[in-house]
Parts: structure tokens; C-alpha cells; sequence
């Protein structure tokens, strides 16, 4: 997301010819989006996106059951942990 920020910004100083930037060939001026396009596509092969997405769908989760624990009266009480089988 910054990388594209970063070239909006830049755009919009190119086409107002602010100085250091009206100088600049094109090519600089729209990088920014070449580099949040490398991002977006290593991002989405190395799985990060993925995970990230999973771990904002289980903290959504977990503020809900949260919520609902705290409506009904249950703080704070933790699940029982199962004793360990026999051999």
C-alpha cells in the first residue's frame, strides 16, 4: 500500500512540475507501482497473505466469543484441560 501511495504522490508532483520531480523521467516517476505490483505477487506466492487474512479472521473470532462470554456473566473462565489418555 505505500508503494502505491508513494506513486500517486509522485505522479501528482510530475504533473504539477514541482521541482525535483518534474525532472524525473517517467520511468522513476511510476516504479512505485512496478515495485506493489513485486510485493502483491511475492506476498500472494509466499503465502503471506493467506496468513494474514487467517489471522485477522481468528482475532475477529475470538473478540466475538469474547463478547458473548462477557454478555452471559462467563468471565475469564478457561476450558478444562483433558487429562492425558492412558496407554
Amino acid at each position: 500500500m505505500a508503494f502505491l501511495l508513494l506513486g500517486i504522490l509522485l505522479i501528482v508532483l510530475k504533473v504539477m512540475d514541482v521541482d525535483p520531480v518534474a525532472a524525473w523521467s517517467w520511468l522513476k516517476v511510476l516504479a512505485p507501482f512496478a515495485l506493489a505490483f513485486v510485493w502483491w505477487t511475492v506476498a500472494d506466492m509466499t503465502g503471506y497473505t493467506k496468513r494474514k487474512a487467517m489471522q485477522r479472521e481468528a482475532a475477529r473470532v475470538q473478540a466475538r466469543i469474547d463478547r458473548q462470554r462477557e454478555a452471559m456473566g462467563i468471565k475469564g473462565v478457561k476450558r478444562r484441560r483433558e487429562p492425558p489418555a492412558r496407554r
